[in-house]
């Protein structure tokens, strides 16, 4: 009120010519007041013997004289004053102000400087574990390269020498056989010469020495015709597991998850519905993408697959790796899940997706979000939409559902350990509810 008053004044005592706090103030016949200098201006301008009030338009006649108001002047003076005191206490009120905005200020630059420097001991940790986590890598796959090297050398080593000493046995014994047929093809030929023998006499006396034959060689022991071969099967299972350990390293150092609708869309799958599975009052579109509640039973055949408990279908492909889809649904509500193969298609609580430890399901319907596992719900929020993505990071363990619109938000996020290739599932509520895959 004080300040405005201060303004009030000012405007009482300002010149209507220059604007401006009179200075040596006059005052005129009419009543109106002005600088001494700025009056005197004016009526210089005007060549007339007639002078008149630039705020009135009263003339006078002759030229009044001008002379200083003590009084006005010291008014104003006054004013100036008051004017002063009145610029220094709110001076003094902003100074006040501003420094209490400085220090909030300050506290906010050592705030960001402490969470800069927490920022920096978080670099510093990772550069170091990183470091340690290269250079103990190193070491273990050196040691697992010289081990290999040393198994290998080995594995050589004790084929050639089992390959000598193989080899010598069959010489040998091919040695003796060869001795064998050699002394047999000599008694042959004595045999066959003493069958066309006509002395009696003579045939009668070299007849016991040729008919005893002498004891053959023991029956060979051929070995199967794989030879080294087992040694190869071995060495192939062993690299089997080693390249299923070495590709598990990549679980450790899994790809970020994308940020954008587009990096989200390099992953998708094409999904379709597997008939042998969805209940019989699902009907399913051409191309076995879209599923509709029908009031009516459909007339599948008989399939141990077949959800015969809950309006819920599963999709034919499975799921590992990294995969995304989207889907657009319409009614009451859907449950979004995944599931693995083996979950029970009957009772209750055992098939219906989110009820059991075999399926992961996001139920949606025109007011909430609720995540299920296990028959444990987790309450959801987030902008409703009636299309949902589904992210899958199998070997990561991350399952991630967002809302699209015009936007992608995140809804809920799973980080768990998935033991089984995942299958996509839907679960629909009422009569006329939809849900399809995009």
């Amino acid at each position: 009120m004080a300040q405005q008053g201060v303004q009030l004044d000012r405007e009482t005592f300002s010149c209507s010519i220059c604007l401006n706090l009179l200075k040596d103030p006059v005052t005129i016949p009419c009543g109106h007041s002005y600088c001494m200098n700025c009056i005197k201006s004016f009526w210089d301008e005007d060549e007339k013997e007639i002078h008149s009030c630039p705020q009135c338009r009263q003339t006078f006649t002759p030229r009044p004289v001008l002379v200083k108001s003590t009084m006005l002047a010291d008014l104003v003076e006054e004013l100036k004053k008051i004017g002063l005191q009145a610029a220094l206490a709110d001076h003094r009120q902003r100074q006040r102000e501003l420094e209490v905005s400085r220090q909030n200020i300050q506290q906010r630059i050592q705030d960001r400087e402490k969470d800069v420097k927490v920022l920096q001991w978080e670099v510093e940790a990772i550069n170091h574990s990183a470091d340690e986590a290269v250079e103990d890598s190193e070491k273990i796959f050196t040691q697992l390269i010289r081990l290999i090297q040393k198994r290998s050398s080995d594995v050589k080593q004790q084929v050639r020498s089992q390959q000598e000493t193989e080899v010598s046995r069959i010489k040998e014994l091919q040695e003796k056989l060869e001795q064998e047929i050699t002394e047999l093809k000599r008694k042959d030929a004595q045999m066959k010469k003493l069958l066309h023998t006509e002395d009696h006499t003579q045939f009668l006396h070299n007849y016991p020495s040729l008919s005893a034959l002498s004891e053959s060689t023991s029956s060979i022991n051929i070995r199967p015709l794989r030879y080294f071969e087992d040694v190869t099967d071995l060495l192939r299972e062993k690299w089997t597991n080693v390249s299923l350990t070495v590709t598990e390293v990549d679980v450790l150092l899994s790809q970020p998850e994308p940020k954008t609708r587009a990096r989200f869309l390099k992953y998708s799958r094409e999904l379709t519905l597997d008939p042998n599975t969805a209940n019989t009052q699902l009907l399913l579109s051409e191309g076995n993408r879209k599923a509709t509640v029908m009031s009516k039973h459909q007339s599948y055949s008989s399939h141990p697959d077949r959800f015969t408990d809950w309006v819920q279908v599963l999709s034919r492909e499975s799921l590992t790796g990294r995969c995304y889809w989207e889907v657009e649904w319409r009614g009451g509500g859907v449950y979004i899940a995944v599931a693995y193969k083996n979950i029970n298609r009957a009772g209750i609580s055992r098939c219906k997706f989110g009820l059991n430890d075999k399926s992961w399901a996001l139920s949606c319907d025109n007011n909430s979000y609720k995540f299920w596992y296990n028959n444990a719900q987790t309450p959801v929020s987030g902008p409703r939409s009636s299309r949902v993505g589904v992210y899958l990071d199998h070997s990561a363990g991350i399952l991630s559902f967002y809302s699209i619109s015009e936007t992608m938000t995140l809804l809920h996020r799973v980080q768990t350990t998935f033991t089984q290739p995942l299958y996509a599932g839907l679960w629909l509520n009422c009569v006329g509810d939809t849900a399809e895959f995009y």
